[in-house]
């Protein structure tokens, strides 16, 4: 299997661009691997890039799964994860703001409780 390209330039920077929109400054991003399981129907794990970020105790993850393929979720902690409920993305900026997007509205929820 071809292994996953990382993430190039012009990715980084729509992220990291929807990231100062967001909060208002530049926010530190970390380039790391993860191992996600690409077919549903194996067990096997393939090695993905990824964009982490944390923000507001809030952490953040973008895996590249191929080519113009992307998944994200955030989490608190390790029983508090999310996603967007869209599997992958073939879109960085549609990722990455869609991430944002999902995650004010859990905070907003969690701040009327």
């Amino acid at each position: 299997m071809k292994a996953i390209p990382d993430f190039s330039d012009t990715e980084l920077w729509s992220v990291k661009t929807a990231l100062k929109e967001r909060f208002g400054q530049e926010v530190e991003v970390e380039l790391a691997e993860t191992e996600l399981r690409l077919n549903p129907h194996t067990s096997q794990l393939t090695s993905c890039p990824a964009i982490y970020w944390n923000w507001d105790d809030c952490n953040f993850i973008i895996s590249k799964t191929g080519e113009d393929r992307y998944r994200s979720q955030f989490f608190y902690r390790l029983h508090q994860m999310f996603s967007t409920g869209i599997e992958e993305y073939d879109d960085i900026t549609e990722c990455v703001v869609t991430l944002l997007q999902v995650q004010a509205d859990q905070a907003a929820l969690e701040a009327e409780k």
